[in-house]
């Protein structure tokens, strides 16, 4: 598990290609990896590594397996590229923002930047059907840190974008400052919204059955979806 406060800015150092999986060799930053072992869990990126190998100078391997690439950027990156990274959390640890499994759910897109004074305002466009499960104050993880959804707008095909304000301190912290439009980001939604919603979503149908599609058609008439109408 992760808490979503990203303790520091990994580089790639290396990458090698193997038939179905790729190998990373990570740089830290000083004393990241002090008391680290093989085997340990490392979030680089919000994904959930395992550690391999361990080198001098703050350095260690990782092996990504295929699926792994399909689903994140991480099939993305190159020599030189920086990322987030979060050691596993401790027991007792302070969950200074929320719960993390290092599973990505899903990649987004940046869609635009605005920069009002001592704050970054990131936009990221969603694919259906993920925005059924992000709402505005909510918890959210992106490339392995906790933010809180600023504002959030759905479309009628279940796709959507929302917004996060990030402070000089989490610009510092992050890789955030280095990300253009256009850039792709690994996101991985709260889980008990997740749940929230699944399972009022299973009560509706098992209820509704057939009239579902309808009234989720109305309900888009509206400018409404249901689960924003089940949660007020």
């Amino acid at each position: 598990m992760f808490t979503g406060i990203v303790q520091g800015v990994a580089s790639v150092a290396a990458i090698r290609d193997l038939p179905g999986l790729r190998s990373f060799t990570l740089q830290f930053p000083p004393g990241f990896c002090a008391g680290l072992e093989i085997g340990a869990s490392v979030a680089s990126d919000g994904v959930c590594l395992t550690v391999t190998a361990l080198h001098e100078g703050d350095r260690a391997d990782f092996d990504v397996m295929q699926q792994s690439l399909n689903l994140t950027t991480l099939a993305g990156l190159h020599v030189g590229s920086r990322i987030n990274v979060e050691r596993a959390a401790r027991d007792g640890a302070e969950i200074g923002g929320h719960p993390l499994s290092g599973h990505v759910d899903f990649m987004a897109t940046v869609q635009a930047i605005r920069q009002p004074a001592n704050n970054h305002v990131i936009r990221i466009g969603v694919p259906a059907p993920w925005m059924r499960y992000i709402f505005a104050k909510g918890y959210i993880a992106v490339n392995g840190a906790s933010l809180t959804v600023a504002e959030a707008g759905r479309e009628r095909d279940g796709s959507g974008w929302f917004e996060v304000w990030l402070i000089p301190e989490t610009l510092r912290m992050t890789t955030f400052a280095d990300k253009a439009e256009g850039a792709a980001l690994n996101i991985e939604i709260e889980r008990q919204t997740q749940v929230l919603v699944d399972t009022v979503r299973a009560a509706v149908d098992e209820r509704l059955g057939p009239l579902l599609p309808q009234l989720e058609a109305w309900l888009a008439s509206q400018g409404q979806v249901l689960p924003d109408l089940l949660k007020g």
